[in-house]
C-alpha cells in the first residue's frame, strides 16, 4: 500500500524492527541513557538550546499542554488560523478559559504578518500567539519567521506575547529555527516527518515559556511541563512512557541525522515541488498559494462532477495508492496528497499515476493545453 495521508506517514522497515524490541525498565540505566540521548538529538533537530521534553501523547496532546502550562484563564489570545488545525490550537486555549481573538485566512492562504502586528498594536494586552506552522488541512506553510518578527517586536518587559507553534507536521521535513527566531513554545508529534507512529508529542520550551509558566494557573497534572522538565534531568519520565514508540524514535533519530537535516529539508522541497508539477501535468488545481505552498502535503482541487470518496475508494481498493479527503469546509472538495518522512520521488510518482487512471474512470478529461 503506498500510504500518501500527511499523516500517519510509512515507517521504515529499521523502524518496524525497534518496535519489536523487548520491554526494559523505565526507570532503569538503559532507559535513561536513551531518554538523554533523545532529549539531545531533539534539541538539535528543533535548532535549539531551549528544554524539550517528550510526552506519551499526539500531536493535539502536545498542543494540550502548551496551552495548560503557559496560558491562564482570562489571558487574551490571538489565534492565527488558516485552517482546521489552527481553528483546534484556538478551541484547546478556550478549553482552558482563555480570551481568544481570531485572525483567519482563507483557505489556501497564508497568514499576513502584517494583520498580526496590527492586531497585537491594537491590544498590548493580548499574552500569547497561537499559530499553526505547516496547516495540512490546505496545505499552506505560514511565514513563520515573518510572523515571530512581529511578535518578537511587540513583546513587553515581561515578555508577552509569548508565541505558540504548531509544528506538529512541519519540524523535521520544514526548517524551524526555534531560536533564531524566538519561538516560545514548539510542539511537533511522531508521526509526521519523525517517521515514527503515532503517540509521541515533543514540545520545546523557552526561558520565557518557563516564567509564563510559573505563574500560569491552568489545572495540569499529566501534561504538567515541569515535571517532564525535571524528570528528564534524571533521563526518565514523569509517567510510564510509550517504550516501544521511544525506541522507533531512537532509531528514526540516528538516521535522519545520517541523512542530514539540511539534506532532509531539501529532498522534501524536491519531492513536493515534483508533486505540485505533477498534479498540474494532470490537468488538475492546486489549492495553495503557491507562494506558500507547504513541502509536507500537497491539496489539490477535484474537478467538477467527480466524486472525493468514490475516487479516494478507487485508489485505495484498486491502486493500493491512500490520500487524504479534506477536512471542515473543504470535505468533498479536495483531496491530500501527503509527501514527508519516508517518501522519494518514486513514491509520488506511483501515487500520481493512479490518481490519473482513477480519475480517468470517472469520466474526468483534463483541459486541452493551449
Amino acid at each position: 500500500m503506498n500510504l500518501r495521508t500527511p499523516g500517519p506517514t510509512p515507517c521504515p522497515p529499521e523502524i518496524l524492527a525497534a518496535l519489536g524490541r523487548q520491554m526494559i525498565d523505565h526507570r532503569g540505566p538503559e532507559a535513561a541513557a536513551m531518554i538523554t540521548r533523545l532529549t539531545a538529538a531533539l534539541q538539535r533537530a528543533f535548532q535549539t538550546r531551549n528544554d524539550v521534553v517528550i510526552v506519551t501523547a499526539s500531536g493535539t496532546g502536545g498542543l494540550e499542554a502548551a496551552v495548560a502550562n503557559v496560558i491562564s484563564p482570562g489571558d487574551k489570545v490571538l489565534s492565527v488560523s488558516i485552517g482546521v488545525f489552527g481553528d483546534r490550537f484556538a478551541a484547546i486555549a478556550r478549553a482552558y478559559g482563555a480570551e481568544v481573538m481570531s485572525l483567519s485566512s482563507e483557505p489556501g492562504h497564508a497568514a499576513d504578518p502584517g494583520a498580526v502586528a496590527e492586531a497585537l498594536a491594537a491590544d498590548p494586552s493580548i499574552r500569547a500567539v497561537l499559530v499553526t506552522h505547516n496547516e495540512t488541512s490546505t496545505s499552506v506553510t505560514n511565514p513563520l519567521a515573518d510572523i515571530a518578527r512581529v511578535v518578537r517586536e511587540s513583546r513587553d518587559r515581561d515578555g508577552s506575547p509569548l508565541l505558540l507553534v504548531d509544528a506538529v507536521s512541519s519540524m523535521a521535513s520544514i526548517p524551524v529555527l526555534v531560536d533564531e527566531w524566538g519561538l516560545d513554545v514548539v510542539v511537533s508529534g511522531s508521526q509526521k516527518g519523525w517517521m515514527v507512529p503515532p503517540g509521541l508529542a515533543f514540545l520545546s520550551i523557552s526561558a520565557r515559556a518557563w516564567k509564563a509558566n510559573a505563574r500560569c494557573t491552568s489545572p495540569r497534572y499529566y501534561f504538567d511541563a515541569a515535571r517532564h522538565r525535571d524528570a528528564a534531568a534524571k533521563g526518565q519520565t514523569p509517567w510510564t512512557p510509550a517504550l516501544s514508540l521511544f525506541f522507533a524514535l531512537d532509531v528514526a533519530l540516528e538516521m535522519l541525522e545520517r541523512e542530514g537535516w539540511d539534506n532532509v529539508f531539501s529532498r522534501h522541497a524536491r519531492v513536493a515541488e515534483f508533486t505540485r508539477r505533477g498534479v498540474q501535468e494532470l490537468g488538475l488545481e492546486l489549492l495553495a498559494d503557491q507562494r506558500f505552498a507547504s513541502n509536507t502535503v500537497t491539496a489539490v482541487r477535484a474537478p467538477e462532477g467527480v466524486d472525493v470518496s468514490a475516487l479516494r475508494k478507487l485508489l485505495r481498493d484498486e491502486h493500493g495508492v491512500v490520500l487524504a479527503g479534506g477536512q471542515g469546509p473543504l470535505a468533498g472538495k479536495i483531496v491530500r496528497i501527503g509527501h514527508l518522512g519516508l517518501v522519494a520521488e518514486s513514491d509520488i510518482s506511483e501515487a500520481l499515476s493512479a490518481l490519473g487512471s482513477a480519475l480517468a474512470s470517472l469520466g474526468f478529461r483534463p483541459p486541452a493545453r493551449v
